[in-house]
This record gives structure tokens, C-alpha cells and sequence, in this order.
């Protein structure tokens, strides 16, 4: 089959929806040599220094079976005219005769061929108030749309599966579950490669960490009330500090207006960015990693935890359970008073941290993008063309 792939997210979004669509892109060009794939991009405006490019360029190269299609608009454009204007302009006419046609983020293009959709998560329908309201508008529009035109549509996790039962009355027989991988370095590191990162990056010696975006979904600002509560009622010893990593998101304000009223100074510090490549030791060296989220599809900064050895603890609602398995401790993210306890008892019981450690290590290794490409694979399968 020659199968189109939108790779538009890879090259324009670092983590999310970027990194699920290069992993997941990779390990299926490298099981499914029987096809053909074109790889279609919104190219406007993507920097020359841009590095997923290049990687795109080097997958290109390493396999003769995988072909770039560069759109030449940017997304903005190319969503204006597909999605809102619903211009039908089909991807045929850029990337040539497709058999089947893969959208990796949350909508179809115009397409002659077969569809397979991936649906992340419906967070814009559960908590259409945290979300952006454009956004919201956009995606209430053409989400359900894509989801009634799409042959098959992948979903990350059971709890997105049943939203898109319950909130879009999608059949179930036409959905697939497809859990996300972890991506490699996501591991145990060596006490010196944790040193080198922790002075390099001027890191406290204990911290809490929380690793996402700023915004009001991830639930930050009861994680900071929580931590001051602590504090407050003396249950954490004074070295212990919270680190907080990640960009500012849309409606961040009240986060960094709760920073304040906590008056805890050097003891709540936020890092706008870390790397890959440090990500992996700053939860090696982490107390616990809290990730209190309100909501979440998948939940990968639990898992990338989890599978460092960092004791976790995280909220009982969506996909957080189906991630973590047995291996967290679980609150709930209504509750300051709940993530509290959460944390208290993390660090206070040595017993469950040492066990939370090794069941982790065990259960984040059950997700591999090796297994979520032969899964996907075989829905493409399913939906060959009969010759």
C-alpha cells in the first residue's frame, strides 16, 4: 500500500502530539517495509534551524520507502482552508495516489483514499473551561467530524476510548486502543551523569519535580497549595524544595499568582526548559514526581517517571490509573488536601518508595513504540485495498 502519514506535528511541536508522531512514525516505517509511505507537512513557516527536519531528511535517506511531502503553507493556512474553510483540496493532488491515509492529530485531511484517525484525548469536551476558546470552538467542530469520516480511529488510552463513546457516540467496534511508547534515555542513570545535570542545572538537594505545561488542566496551582501546605504544617523537612518544568501555557497567571501567596522564596523554583537529554536525571534525582493533572489522555510525564525509578504520585481520574498501573501513589486532583497526603506519604514511607521503584521500572516497560506500530499496522492492514 502507499500510505500517507500527516507529519505536520513532528516538525512543528517538540513534545505531545510532535514526539508521539516521529516515534511512532519511525517504528512503523521500520516494521512495515511492505509499504510505501509520503510523509505530508504544512512547511511554511518551519526555521532553517529547525532540528526535526533534519531528522526527517535522515529517516528519508535510511529508508527508500519513506517519502517527505512538504505542503507549502503553514499550519495555520493549511487548517484555515482544510478544516474551516473546508476547502476540497485533497492531499492526492501534493503527495500523489494514496491507498490509505493516517492523521496522527486529531483530524482528516480532504482524502480520496481509506482513513485511520488518532484522537488523543477530548480535553476541549471535558473541560472545555481550561481549554483555549478558540480551540475549543475548533476542535467541538471538527473532531466529531473527522471521527464519523474516519474507517478506524486509534485512541491512547481505555479512558479516551470511552469519551469518545460517551461524549461522540463513536461505535466501539470502530476503535482501536493504542497506548504511546517511551521514548529511549527514559531509564535508571549513573549517580555521576545525575551529578553533572543537577550542578549543571543548579538543582536543589531534594526536590519534588512536576514536568508539563503551566496551565490550568495540569492542576499546578493546587500542587503549589498542596506544597505549602507541607511546609506549613511542618510534614516535609525545610531542604525539601518544588521544582516546576515546563513552558507557560494559556491562563497560567493564577499558577504564578499562587507561587506568591505561598511565600515559600528559593523553595518553589520553576525551569521554563529541560531537555531530553537532562530529563531522565532530574527525575533520577527527584524525591517524587507529582503530576496532579485534571485531566489527561495518555499521561507521559507519569510514565517517563515511573520508569526512571522516581516514586510517583498522581491523580485517580482518566488515563493516569491505566499508566501507572500499581506502581503510584494515587489522589485526588479536586483535593488539596488530597495531593498533600499523597506526597506526605510518599516521602514517609521508605518500604512503599522502594517498592513504587521497582514495580514502575516493570510497568513502564510495557509500553513500546515497537508494540504500538504493530498494532497500528495492523489496523492498515485491515484496511487494504482488496485487488
Amino acid at each position: 500500500m502507499i500510505i500517507g502519514i500527516d507529519y505536520t506535528a513532528a516538525l512543528h511541536q517538540g513534545g505531545g502530539i510532535g514526539r508521539y508522531t516521529r516515534e511512532l512514525v519511525r517504528a512503523i516505517v521500520s516494521q512495515g517495509q511492505q509499504h510505501s509511505y509520503r510523509l505530508f507537512f504544512a512547511a511554511g513557516a518551519i526555521p532553517a534551524e529547525n532540528p526535526y527536519r533534519a531528522a526527517l531528511w535522515q529517516l528519508c535517506r535510511e529508508y527508500a520507502h519513506v517519502r517527505a511531502v512538504p505542503i507549502p503553507l503553514s499550519p495555520r493556512r493549511l487548517t484555515q482552508l482544510w478544516q474551516r474553510a473546508r476547502v476540497p483540496l485533497p492531499v492526492e493532488l501534493f503527495a500523489g495516489r494514496l491507498d490509505l491515509v493516517h492523521a496522527t492529530d486529531f483530524v482528516l485531511p480532504p482524502t480520496r483514499a481509506r482513513t485511520l484517525l488518532t484522537v488523543h484525548d477530548l480535553s476541549f469536551l471535558v473541560f472545555p473551561e481550561l481549554t483555549v476558546p478558540s480551540m475549543v470552538r475548533y476542535l467541538s467542530a471538527a473532531v466529531p467530524r473527522a471521527t464519523r469520516r474516519a474507517d478506524i480511529i486509534l485512541a491512547d488510552s481505555q479512558a479516551t476510548q470511552r469519551d469518545l463513546e460517551r461524549l461522540l457516540h463513536v461505535p466501539p467496534a470502530k476503535i482501536e486502543i493504542v497506548y504511546p511508547g517511551l521514548s529511549a534515555g527514559f531509564g535508571p542513570r549513573a549517580p555521576a551523569d545525575c551529578a553533572e545535570v543537577k550542578a549543571r542545572l543548579g538543582l536543589p538537594d531534594r526536590f519534588l519535580v512536576f514536568v508539563s505545561t503551566l496551565s490550568p488542566r495540569k492542576n499546578v496551582e493546587r500542587l503549589v497549595e498542596a506544597f505549602a501546605l507541607l511546609v506549613q504544617s511542618g510534614r516535609v523537612a525545610n531542604d525539601l524544595a518544588l521544582i516546576l518544568i515546563g513552558q507557560r501555557g494559556w491562563m497560567d497567571e493564577s499558577i504564578f499568582t499562587a507561587i506568591e501567596r505561598a511565600q515559600l522564596g528559593e523553595r518553589v523554583r520553576w525551569l521554563r526548559f529541560v531537555g531530553d537529554d537532562d530529563l531522565p536525571a532530574v527525575y533520577n534525582l527527584a524525591a517524587a514526581t507529582v503530576y496532579p493533572s485534571l485531566y489527561e489522555g495518555f499521561g507521559l510525564p507519569a510514565l517517563e517517571a515511573l520508569a526512571c525509578g522516581s516514586p510517583v504520585v498522581t491523580a485517580d481520574n482518566s488515563s493516569l490509573p491505566e499508566v501507572v498501573g500499581q506502581a503510584a501513589v494515587l489522589v485526588d486532583a479536586a483535593s488539596v488536601a488530597s495531593i498533600a497526603e499523597g506526597i506526605a506519604r510518599t516521602l514517609d514511607d521508605q518500604a512503599l518508595r522502594e517498592r513504587n521503584r521497582v514495580v514502575g521500572i516493570a510497568q513502564a516497560r510495557k509500553f513500546t513504540w515497537e508494540s504500538a506500530a504493530a498494532q497500528v499496522l495492523a489496523c492498515y492492514n485491515q484496511l487494504a485495498p482488496h485487488r
